[in-house]
Formats: structure tokens, sequence, C-alpha cells
């Protein structure tokens, strides 16, 4: 591994809070609403757009790396490795229902992350040891509670992250789903030190603000663990 792939596996590893964004920032000024949201404490960011084409990934991209560069963050492209080195991403995140994680990782190489989704028990524990063979760099659970930016995906409440908190992880594992100033602290109380947000930020009158709230509740749960 490279002194970048050792640097990306150390700030995901300090990472607490994720932002998944589209291209367009939710119809937000896209530079300034990330650099809000990086400034608030977001450590990672995520580029997520079903319906943007490769051109409009590609022009969206700059931003979305200027802003990770700007705060010492890290940059995923959602379900497109092949356009991971076009973006200057450092990894990718997959689903269950893509491409599968060890052709993800050919594609991007050591040097940069792979993350995963997973939804039920057994794919947690099956994410914890593709984590544990460097397959994964981390995982995230949920959805937690139902959400729009997953539909037909049905919410496997709390269980899920006490199931993913109950043993020793191999690699970084993020809550998701519905995860807002309101949620945040049973999420964290039901085991979860890092969680991924979207409409919590992208709706927010004061992303800053609200980042530094949700990434204090997590910090809670971080000093009590």
């Amino acid at each position: 591994m490279s002194p970048s792939g050792t640097d990306r596996r150390a700030r995901l590893a300090n990472a607490r809070l994720y932002l998944v964004c589209d291209a367009h920032g939710d119809g937000r000024d896209l530079a300034a609403f990330l650099d809000a949201a990086l400034r608030g404490g977001v450590d990672l960011v995520q580029l997520r757009d079903k319906h943007a084409d490769d051109d409009a990934i590609l022009a969206a991209a700059p931003a979305f790396r200027a802003a990770a560069d700007a705060h010492g963050a890290l940059f995923v492209l959602n379900d497109r490795p092949d356009l991971v080195a076009a973006t200057g991403a450092d990894g990718v995140h997959v689903g269950q229902d893509d491409m599968p994680i060890a052709a993800a990782r050919d594609a991007v190489g050591a040097d940069r992350i792979v993350g995963l989704s997973t939804h039920t028990p057994e794919q947690v524990d099956a994410a914890s040891a593709a984590g544990a063979a460097g397959t994964i760099d981390y995982f995230a659970v949920g959805p937690v509670h139902a959400t729009p930016t997953k539909p037909g995906r049905p919410a496997v409440g709390l269980a899920l992250v006490e199931h993913a908190a109950s043993a020793p992880r191999a690699v970084p594992w993020f809550a998701i789903g519905g995860l807002d100033t309101t949620t945040i602290g049973a999420a964290a109380a039901a085991g979860a030190t890092r969680a991924v947000v979207v409409r919590v930020l992208t709706g927010a009158d004061d992303p800053e603000a609200t980042a530094r709230t949700l990434r204090g509740a997590l910090e809670v749960r971080v000093g009590a663990a």
C-alpha cells in the first residue's frame, strides 16, 4: 500500500460524519454548501446522483474534490468505480445489488477506499469479514429509519445498529437512514459512533451548525465508549 492509501485509511478511521449529496447540492450553491458542511465537522463527502450522466458527474466532481482537500476530508463516488480515477475520488461506495465488491476493489486498486451497504445481520457480518480480508474499508448499516433516498428499502430499526456494535468489527462502520438531529442520539445510544446523513444537511438552513450538532452527538458516544 502506498502512503496515499495509508493516509486515506487513517482519515477514515478517525471519521465520524459522512455526507451524501447529489451533483447539484439539492439546488444550493454546491461549493458553498460543501464548504459549510465540512466546516461543521463532515469528514467524508459522497457524490451520489442516480440521475446524472457521466458528463454531469465529471462536471460536479471538482467541487467535491476541492472541498474535501480544503478540509482534509475524503471524497467518495457512489457506484461508479469506473469514474473514480477520472474524478480524483478517494474511493467508491457500492450497494448489495451493485457490482461485486471484489470487482469494485479490482477497479479502483489497493490504495483507494471501497465501502459497502448492509441491511441484515448476515450482511453486516459478511462485510466485517470482507474488511478483515482487505476487500472493503468500511460499511454502512441501515436504513435505520425509512428514507426517500432509499425508496423501496424498508427500515431496519436500531436492532441492526446494535448488532453491528455487538462485536469488534474489522473496519469502521456507519449508521445510515433517516438520521437527523432528533434521531442521531438514539442511534448513538444503540452503539453507532459514525453516521451517514443526507437530507438533514442538504435541507438545513445552517448546514455548518447542523453538522456540528450531529458530530457532537456522535462524539458523546465515542467519549462514553
